[in-house]
């Protein structure tokens, strides 16, 4: 393998490289300047042909690979080592002709260096390193002599041009060193994400799991339940008011074989890719008229606004489900009317389920939906968690807020399907 073989993730490369293209070019201006402004203000002899040569040259060169880095959207760590040696080719150029190591500005090989231990792997970095350290060397011996007949003059000098170094040389580095530590924040947040993600789909493919087993146990009880509700209900000794119980019991159980059934059926991985398309309106107000037979004892009033033509929805389980818990949610904070408003505006479909209840505690609103909480009397604590993890698994989000006009409000941002 070569010493300078860069074989390492290159996927903040391109970003690297268009920072460094924009160092180049403040570089490039503040050498023009100085090659300009110096020989007539300082009373320098520059030899100034070659200096701007080089300078253009390097323009040239730095215009390619802007127009590169604009059109491109990757890029390699060669290109970046490629790039800081070509850095240090052209400065060690510009000082050659301008009193080599004498010249204050030898230090701006510097910067080069600490990119490169900011960017690139340790053999990168040890290798700009030591041809840094060689161009250095080698100015000490080869260069193009400035004259300069006054001594005090030229060490007074020498002294602000090793300010004006340092000054550029802090400042560059310190403008690399701030966006690379953003950059690796970000990252450290995104990474913390996706860790919480995953242990979230961890929990919910066990809930899953324990789902389907369950569903599996449950249809012989409610077998037997339906066979004693059916003996019941033929029994000619039954009173009427305990008639109409009985038979409300029949309509649950059998509610509750259709969840089952349909549990069975919707878990096949081609039900949930080959879902089809319905209209939002219509697809919300049947799963909210299914909604009410599993809960005859709640109310709702459903608002659809939204210019034509209506958006189509995938037919997805996953969304029906969520939206069921949100609903068992509001029926469960409060018993008066819960609000449900459809809306879709700049591609986007907007549910809101608004209830009348005290609103979200603050632990909810900061984390519903990221862990499970306690079981309660309502439920077992875990109906969020389900429904922003389906939310999110089909695009969606999920956003739960305390309006100023009282109750809890859920609302569901989806996006539509042509």
């Amino acid at each position: 393998m070569p010493f300078i073989s860069c074989t390492v993730d290159g996927s903040d490369h391109l970003a690297n490289l268009r920072r460094l293209v924009m160092v180049r070019w403040v570089a490039l201006a503040l050498m023009t300047s100085l090659t300009l402004v110096v020989p007539g203000a300082l009373e320098i002899p520059l030899p100034q042909a070659p200096l701007l040569a080089i300078i253009g040259l390097t323009a040239l060169f730095n215009g390619l690979v802007h127009w590169r880095v604009r059109q491109s959207d990757s890029a390699t760590p060669v290109e970046l080592f490629t790039q800081l040696l070509i850095d240090i080719a052209a400065l060690s150029a510009l000082v050659f002709f301008s009193g080599g190591a004498t010249n204050p500005l030898v230090s701006l090989l510097l910067p080069p260096v600490a990119i490169a231990a900011l960017t690139l792997p340790v053999r990168c970095v040890v290798a700009i390193g030591a041809i840094a350290v060689a161009a250095y060397s080698a100015l000490m011996v080869f260069y193009v002599p400035l004259p300069m007949s006054d001594a005090t003059r030229a060490t007074r000098l020498h002294l602000l041009g090793m300010w004006l170094t340092f000054a550029v040389s802090a400042l560059m580095i310190a403008w690399f060193v701030v966006r690379m530590t953003r950059l690796i924040r970000e990252r450290d947040a995104e990474l913390a994400a996706a860790r919480e993600q995953a242990l979230r789909d961890e929990r919910i493919m066990a809930i899953g799991t324990l789902a389907a087993g369950a569903a599996h146990e449950l249809g012989t009880p409610l077998g037997t339940m339906a066979l004693l509700a059916g003996e019941l209900a033929g029994d000619p000794l039954l009173p009427a008011a305990a008639r109409a119980d009985i038979a409300l019991l029949r309509q649950q159980i059998g509610v509750c074989k259709e969840i089952i059934t349909g549990l069975s059926r919707r878990a096949s991985a081609e039900r949930l890719e080959n879902t089809d398309l319905q209209a939002v309106d219509r697809w919300l107000d049947n799963l909210r008229q299914r909604w009410h037979a599993l809960r005859p004892q709640a109310a709702s009033r459903l608002e659809i606004s939204g210019a034509r033509p209506v958006p189509a929805i995938a037919n997805d389980p996953r969304l029906e489900q969520a939206v069921l818990n949100l609903l068992n949610n509001a029926a469960s904070a409060s018993a008066a009317t819960i609000d449900i408003r459809l809306d879709w505006s700049n591609g986007q479909i907007v549910i809101d389920i608004h209830d009348h209840g005290p609103g979200f505690p603050p632990a909810v609103l900061k984390q519903g939906g990221q862990t499970a909480f306690p079981p309660h009397e309502h439920g077992s604590g875990i109906g969020l968690l389900l429904t922003r993890s389906a939310i999110e698994q089909i695009g969606g989000r999920l956003l739960l807020l305390n309006p100023p006009e009282g109750g809890a409000l859920a609302r569901l941002e989806l996006n539509p399907r042509t």
